[in-house]
């Protein structure tokens, strides 16, 4: 690892909002980012090497901080969530019987013992891609207001159940580990209550604002990190660590100034090198020696859809349907842990990758199909 080649990944990285630049078609930030990976890594011109040491870790940061700003984004304090909770566990009911019946369905095809993790990838939806879409799209009303708690409980019941599905004979370290990452979650959200309750946070925001001294973005870093070092240790994944942090600061409320700089440091550094760091550790030509794998890839994107589209039985739009089936984070956590731990047959990492890219195109034809949903055409119509 060298500055040569951090520079390069910046510079590469710069293909990700090159793209989503076209507000027209909605392109994911991210999605520019793997590709330039892909480009430069095991699957192009293997200018990028994956398994450098200091890259991977720098790439772990990221992913710890990429699904800290997606914990951060579901909306735990919107009052008009609440009396939609009940209608959305219906809805995730649906959507979780339908992944379950078609992971097992296409377990007998594919791998009998991943039966497990195909059904939480189809059952999983990206708050991360979801709600920014929403609100680019300036989506509104009471049929979108019913679809948020169905992406929060889905990313948050796919996350927890991830470590769990990529290794069912450990699942009782992994559900220790799981546990012991959302206990130290609870003992984050309570303390940063209490100090929110006390008005200490917001004497200390005055000082840092005036002095310039960031405190809440090092105190959020070291909780953050001290999580992430707990799941390393009892061998669960730093997603979980950021995503239950990030749900945490969610529900206590993160001042504007904080939420901006941890997103500017997300999203301008951590998080390009992680996208470029997995799009350069995945080989396409998996996908080419094992066509399976291809087929794979389609039939999980499939699956997905069908999965969430099960809710319109209960009144959900077809448009926001199609939406809600967005993946990112659990498809890509599955990819980096299963590759880590061995447990991916060759290719199937990439066929993961496939669906992800699958599922956001579907996204992106319902979010331009769900221009009735708009919350200015509503106001005018009101």
């Amino acid at each position: 690892m060298s500055f040569a080649v951090l520079a390069l990944i910046c510079l590469v990285a710069l293909l990700g909002p090159l793209l989503a630049s076209r507000q027209a078609w909605h392109l994911p930030v991210v999605l520019g980012e793997l590709l330039a990976g892909l480009v430069l890594g095991r699957s192009g011109l293997e200018i990028i090497d994956a398994s450098d040491q200091t890259l991977g870790f720098l790439a772990q940061i990221g992913f710890a901080m990429v699904m800290f700003v997606a914990g951060s984004h579901v909306p735990m304090r919107d009052d008009r969530i609440r009396p939609a909770l009940r209608g959305g566990l219906a809805r995730v009911g649906l959507i979780v019987l339908t992944a379950v019946g078609l992971g097992l369905g296409f377990a007998r095809i594919f791998s009998d013992e991943h039966w497990m993790l195909y059904a939480v990838i189809m059952a999983s939806s990206s708050a991360a891609i979801v709600l920014p879409m929403l609100d680019s799209l300036r989506l509104g009303g009471p049929k979108v207001i019913a679809l948020l708690p169905v992406i929060a409980m889905v990313d948050v019941l796919c996350i927890v159940t991830l470590p769990l599905a990529l290794d069912p004979g450990a699942a009782l370290r992994a559900l220790i580990g799981v546990l012991a990452v959302i206990g130290g979650g609870l003992v984050a959200y309570l303390l940063l209550a209490r100090i929110e309750a006390t008005g200490l946070r917001r004497r200390i925001h005055v000082i840092s604002e005036d002095r310039l001294f960031a405190v809440e973005l090092r105190v959020s870093l070291v909780i953050l990190f001290a999580l992430s070092a707990l799941a390393v240790l009892l061998g669960v994944s730093v997603m979980l660590a950021g995503f239950v942090l990030g749900l945490a600061v969610a529900r206590v409320g993160e001042p504007r100034r904080v939420a901006n700089q941890v997103f500017a440091i997300t999203e301008g550094f951590f998080a390009p090198v992680f996208f470029v760091w997995l799009g350069s550790s995945l080989d396409l030509g998996d996908l080419a020696a094992h066509p399976m794998m291809i087929l794979l890839g389609v039939a999980l994107a499939a699956g997905s859809l069908l999965a969430h589209l099960t809710p319109m039985g209960l009144g959900q739009p077809l448009s926001l349907s199609v939406l809600s089936a967005a993946q990112m984070g659990v498809p890509i956590a599955a990819t980096t842990i299963g590759t880590q731990m061995g447990v991916l047959s060759p290719g199937e990492g990439s066929a993961l990758i496939l669906s992800v890219l699958l599922t956001l195109a579907a996204a992106m034809a319902g979010g331009a199909a769900a221009s009735s949903h708009r919350v200015d055409k509503l106001v005018s119509e009101g």
